[in-house]
């Protein structure tokens, strides 16, 4: 299947360059009005397709004269009421009903027109002189030639369905990228027009100058020299980090496992302390009251019931001894 193609007709050898080296943000303003000057009408299936079907009518002029000697009353193509509703003001739900439309006429003209010829044919074998008499023979090759006309209709309208949708699916992306141009430019033309390129490209020089001091006073330390790495050797190091984050994270899990035991261990030492910080306490002050009584009687004052106590059962020792005849210690 041939497809038909053809030159724009806004296409000329002075094209307008879209970007040139170190343009300003106002040359590339201009530069996107001029094409939107040459692009004045909005863009659509139907313009899209005029150079293609003006091609068409000047490749079959004795076609056109023919129309037009059967009905010089059109002066241009012929349209159904769908194709002018659609021409005036195209939308994608007008030319989905334009297509079925289209779609269902076809389907009747072809029924019709099969039906016309066969009857032809056979009327022309009845009243024809000789009779047309077919043979099974001339019915098998034609029942063949059908198959293989068939199965090429068949593999032609399979190309023309995915080119069809490989047509739909580029409209559709196209149709995508032309609104995002059209936002984009609308977007430059605000920023040229509002100043805000300028204040941009002096807060983008404000910050270089800034990261320029940053990296001066920087450079002498480690923080500054890997900053300062190149991609391989940075990519190395963050390598290197995460492994060792990933044995810190180990390890936590490992602490994380030891604390209930370590934790129960605590509370069993801290038990045994409690005691231990009583029983001290007690053993404190009993040397307290000891010391106290040394002192007392040291320095002559009177005894108190317990060391009398004590030195009455020592004299009372003595003398059962030597009564009794009992020596030796205890």
């Amino acid at each position: 299947m041939r497809r038909s193609t053809s030159p724009s007709k806004h296409a000329n050898a002075n094209t307008i360059p879209l970007t040139t080296p170190r343009a300003s943000p106002a040359q590339v303003l201009q530069t996107l009005e001029s094409l939107q000057a040459l692009h004045h009408d909005n863009i659509t299936i139907i313009k899209i397709s005029e150079p293609i079907s003006s091609a068409l009518t000047a490749n079959n002029p004795s076609s056109n004269n023919n129309n037009n000697n059967n009905n010089p009353d059109n002066s241009a193509a012929r349209t159904s009421d769908v194709s002018n509703s659609s021409l005036d003001n195209p939308t994608p739900a007008s030319l989905e009903a334009d297509l079925t439309h289209y779609r269902e006429l076809f389907a009747k003209l072809r029924f019709s027109y099969v039906e016309q010829v066969t009857k032809e044919k056979f009327i022309r074998a009845i009243v024809g002189d000789p009779l047309l008499i077919v043979t099974a023979q001339e019915n098998a090759d034609l029942e063949a030639s059908n198959l293989l006309a068939k199965s090429a209709l068949k593999a032609l309208k399979t190309e023309v369905a995915d080119m069809i949708s490989e047509l739909e699916t580029r409209g559709r992306s196209l149709a995508a990228k032309y609104e995002q141009v059209q936002l984009d430019t609308a977007t430059l033309k605000d920023l040229i027009t509002g100043g805000k390129i300028d204040d941009l490209e002096e807060r983008i020089r404000e910050l270089k100058a800034a990261q320029a001091q940053v990296d001066v006073s920087n450079s002498d330390d480690d923080t500054g020299r890997i900053m300062n790495l190149p991609l391989a050797k940075t990519a190395i190091l963050v390598e290197e980090r995460r492994a060792a984050l990933r044995d810190l994270d180990r390890q936590l899990e490992q602490l994380e496992r030891m604390a209930p035991r370590k934790e129960k261990e605590v509370a069993r030492l801290q038990a045994e302390v409690n005691a231990l910080e009583t029983k001290r306490a007690n053993v404190t002050a009993a040397a307290r009251e000891a010391k106290r009584r040394k002192e007392n009687l040291a320095q002559g004052g009177v005894e108190d019931d317990l060391e009398a106590k004590g030195r009455w059962y020592r004299a009372s020792e003595v003398a059962l001894s030597q009564m009794l005849g009992i020596t030796g210690d205890w």
